[in-house]
């Protein structure tokens, strides 16, 4: 999925032996998203002392508009949290306007470009979300609620 989702006209550079190198480091989460017959998508976050990293989020596009991007990251945000992480960051195409517009509606501001970060050919976007607010934790961005009177 990485390879034909994420780094399309890239090369492949998460290969399966790099994915499992993932998956063994106690300091990376690796989420999976199944239906009753078939992976739908994945995510893979590393985590430092205080601050992690979204590394790779995919969904097959079958699977997209579904909610299954916006649960996992959800899920990935509540484990950062809970871990005590202040920040999460990612990098994207900067041209993928949809997923840019995904991330910003998960509550992550634009922080930089950086020029040639895919392979000297493309720039990416780096994204990030605070967890952590001075004094407390930053509150999970969710839809507002209907209270009666």
């Amino acid at each position: 999925m990485s390879r034909d989702l994420i780094e399309t006209g890239l090369g492949w550079s998460y290969d399966a032996p790099k994915i499992q190198r993932l998956i063994a480091d106690p300091d990376t989460l690796v989420v999976v998203a199944y239906n009753d017959v078939e992976l739908t998508g994945f995510a893979v976050m590393q985590f430092g002392d205080e601050r992690a990293h979204l590394v790779l989020l995919a969904v097959q596009p079958r699977h997209q508009r579904r909610g299954v991007a916006r649960r996992m990251l959800s899920w990935l945000l509540q484990s950062a949290r809970t871990a005590g992480i202040g920040e999460l960051s990612l990098e994207l195409r900067a041209g993928n306007a949809g997923a840019r517009a995904f991330y910003r509606g998960m509550g992550f501001g634009d922080a930089g470009l950086i020029p040639g970060y895919y392979r000297n050919r493309e720039p990416a976007l780096r994204m990030v979300r605070a967890l952590r607010i001075a004094g407390g934790v930053a509150a999970c961005r969710q839809a507002p609620t209907l209270r009666r009177p």
